[in-house]
This record gives C-alpha cells, sequence and structure tokens, in this order.
C-alpha cells in the first residue's frame, strides 16, 4: 500500500506527486552529495490543492508530505518515495512528524496568532526529515493578516520548506499567494470509486458502501463515516424525516431546536476529551502538580486555551450543522428530480416513499424555493447568525414552500 492508495478518483494528481515526489528525493540526494541540482525538476516549494468537500484535498497534501519524508530503504534499490509503510510516511499520515506543522482553523477565521509560530519554523531546517513542511487545511480561512504572513513566508521560503495549501477552489485564495504556488485541482469521485475504497479499505458490505457512496454523493470522508459509523446513520434519517415534521408551525419550530441541539451534542463529545487532554498537558508544561495549583502568572496562558477551545467548539457546532443541511439539500434535490422526470441518479434511495410523496405533494417551484432556503441559512451561518434563528427561518420557509 503506497501512501496514494487513499486518493479516490484522483489517478492524475496522483501520477504529478509522485513524480514531484521523485524529483524532490533527487534533488535532496544532490544537496547531500554535494552535487548540481538537476535542471528540470517537478518539485517547487509551494503548492495549492483545490477541489469539492469530499474530493480529498487535505488527504492528498498529506500523502504528499509522507512521500517527502519518506526514509524506506527500497529507493536505493530504485522504489518510488511513498511507500507507505516506513516512519517517515506513517508519522506524516498520522500527524506526528516532527517536520510536518498542520495548522487547520481553530473558529471561522485562521487568525495570525495561530500562524506566527507556524511562519517561524517555516524558516527553519528540518529537524529530523528530509522537508520542512507546512500543511494549511483551511486556507480560504485566512485572514488578512494571517495571509499576509503567509505571503511572506511563501514569497522568500528556506531551501528545503515546502508550504500545501488547501482551499475549496482557486479563488479562496489571494491572488498574490496562489500565483506562486503550483496549482492541483482535484475533482469528486465517481459513487462506483467511492464504495469499491469503502469495500477494500474499510472491510465494508458491498451494500452497505454502495449505499454510503450514494447517498453523499461521493463525499469521502462522510461515505467512511456512514458506512462504519451507525450513530452517524441514526442522525442521517432524523435530518431526513425533517421535511415531513415542517407541515406545522409547531412541528416546524421544534424540528429546528431538535437540529441545533443535536448539533450542539456533537460538539460538545467531540470537544470533552480533546480539552480534557488539551488543558492537562498545558498545565503540565507550565508546571502544574497533580491536582495542585497552577503557578503564578499563567493565568493568562489558560485563559487563551479556553478561548481557543470555544472557538474550536463554536466551529465544531456550526460544521455539524452544515453537513446536516447538505443531507437536507440532497433529499430536495431527488425530490426535483423526480418531479422534473429526471435520469439523475436518486442519492437517498432508502427515502423514495417519502421523496415521491413530497414530489406528488408539491410543485418544482417550491421545491427550488426550498433548497434556496437551505442555503439561505447556510449562509446566515457563515455570518454568524445566532444557529436556532437561522434554523428556525429555514423550517419555516420549508413549511411554507
Amino acid at each position: 500500500m503506497t501512501v496514494w492508495d487513499d486518493l479516490v478518483g484522483q489517478e492524475r494528481v496522483s501520477e504529478q506527486l509522485d513524480a514531484a515526489a521523485r524529483d524532490a528525493d533527487a534533488l535532496v540526494t544532490a544537496a547531500a552529495a554535494d552535487a548540481p541540482p538537476p535542471e528540470a525538476s517537478k518539485m517547487t516549494h509551494a503548492w495549492l490543492f483545490t477541489g469539492p468537500p469530499g474530493a480529498g484535498r487535505n488527504q492528498a497534501a498529506r500523502a504528499f508530505a509522507a512521500a517527502l519524508q519518506c526514509v524506506s530503504p527500497d529507493r536505493a534499490l530504485g522504489g518510488a518515495p511513498g511507500c507507505g509503510f516506513c516512519d517517515g510516511c506513517h508519522t506524516a499520515l498520522v500527524g506526528t512528524h516532527a517536520d510536518v506543522t498542520t495548522v487547520a482553523a481553530v473558529g471561522t477565521q485562521i487568525l495570525a496568532d495561530d500562524m506566527r509560530d507556524t511562519v517561524r519554523k517555516s524558516f527553519t531546517s528540518p529537524a529530523n526529515g528530509r522537508w520542512q513542511i507546512i500543511l494549511v487545511e483551511d486556507a480560504e480561512r485566512l485572514n488578512e493578516k494571517s495571509a499576509n504572513a503567509v505571503l511572506k513566508a511563501v514569497e522568500e521560503p528556506a531551501p528545503r520548506t515546502v508550504w500545501l495549501l488547501c482551499a475549496p477552489s482557486i479563488e479562496d485564495v489571494l491572488p498574490t499567494i496562489r500565483s506562486r504556488c503550483r496549482h492541483l485541482n482535484l475533482s469528486t469521485p465517481s459513487v462506483d470509486a467511492v464504495a469499491d475504497m469503502l469495500v477494500r479499505r474499510e472491510g465494508v458490505e458491498p451494500d452497505v458502501a454502495a449505499a454510503a457512496a450514494r447517498a453523499t454523493q461521493g463525499h469521502v470522508d462522510r461515505a467512511r463515516r456512514l458506512a462504519t459509523d451507525p450513530a452517524a446513520r441514526e442522525r442521517r434519517t432524523a435530518v431526513l424525516r425533517l421535511p415531513q415534521r415542517v407541515e406545522e408551525i409547531g412541528g416546524a419550530l421544534r424540528a429546528a431546536q431538535e437540529l441545533v441541539d443535536a448539533a450542539a451534542e456533537d460538539a460538545k463529545q467531540l470537544a470533552e476529551e480533546m480539552d480534557a487532554k488539551e488543558t492537562e498537558e498545558l498545565k503540565a508544561a507550565l508546571g502544574a502538580a497533580q491536582g495542585g495549583r497552577m503557578p503564578r502568572g499563567t493565568a493568562g496562558v489558560i485563559k487563551d486555551l479556553e478561548d481557543k477551545q470555544k472557538r474550536r467548539r463554536t466551529r465544531t457546532q456550526r460544521d455539524s450543522l452544515d453537513l446536516a443541511l447538505t443531507d437536507l439539500t440532497a433529499f430536495y434535490r431527488d425530490v426535483l428530480a423526480l418531479q422534473l422526470g429526471s435520469r439523475v441518479a436518486i442519492a437517498n434511495a432508502d427515502a423514495e416513499d417519502a421523496l415521491e410523496r413530497l414530489a406528488r405533494g408539491s410543485s418544482p417551484e417550491s421545491t427550488l424555493r426550498r433548497i434556496e432556503a437551505i442555503a439561505a441559512c447556510r449562509d446566515a451561518l457563515d455570518r454568524n447568525v445566532a444557529p436556532l434563528l437561522a434554523v428556525e427561518a429555514m423550517t419555516m420557509a420549508l413549511r411554507a414552500g
């Protein structure tokens, strides 16, 4: 198994990254031998990975990072970098490699404070790896100050530093940054490719894999979660029942409250274990005894961590809500397909009875208005509107049609 095996349906991108990793290997080998670098190289110091949600842009960037850090002894015999088994590949893939730094948005933005130490590290030599790699998972969330910090680092990088930026589209990144990056665009993998991956890599039954891939329309991470997590399937089933619950005002408001409460509970469960671990590690680093008082002058550091954790919980809740709204959009898209007699494959085949009932009882125009109401709710959440207020407005619009 190589590091490229997780890139579902991205053969063209895998080939380009594999060629760049081979050239990067040649560059490191030439530098170690004090020889001149190869004249033509597919390797560069900054990369921009774009693609729709679920295409695997973060996975592609991490696989490339692993290939760049590969220390497999097989390479001396002509093997390609990116074996997937050596210490360099393994630690880069799981996120513990000392020379692979990952930056992800804690809240709705990546702040300058979050980037300061990372930018400083980008100008240092690798500690024990072959390259110093900075992987920014949410480059579209860089604010003005943090984006300018990244721009300065990308303009004049250290010789052995590589920046890997990930964003939904090239327009989401500052023109001055993207002009200095090599751009790779990933496409949504086919339903069949995702189903095949679930069977091969996760051991999922073929019919379950096919249903999960079809329901998520090629979104690799969501398909994996849906196929392997019963709780995720229950949450999706609850979301797909929402269109039948908004016929009355009371039902619409209760459905909105339950949707928001479920997202908050998801965020709480995800945050509790992580927050507790981070807090204990920070207290130990600051010299606090087990169960004892904190040293003087450390209250500000603890407060900064608590603020960061609060921002992360808020984003996690909104991400959970966005996932539910994505499922709801797919439901109404299927309704519209039935109303228009489209040959597009139905994503929610397990809810076909409800789809047909709603298709018969409404018009294509009302279905389009409902889809627009869901999009408006997502926009409101992006503008930091209170979640309950935004979802209630949406469920009332779904009721009105």
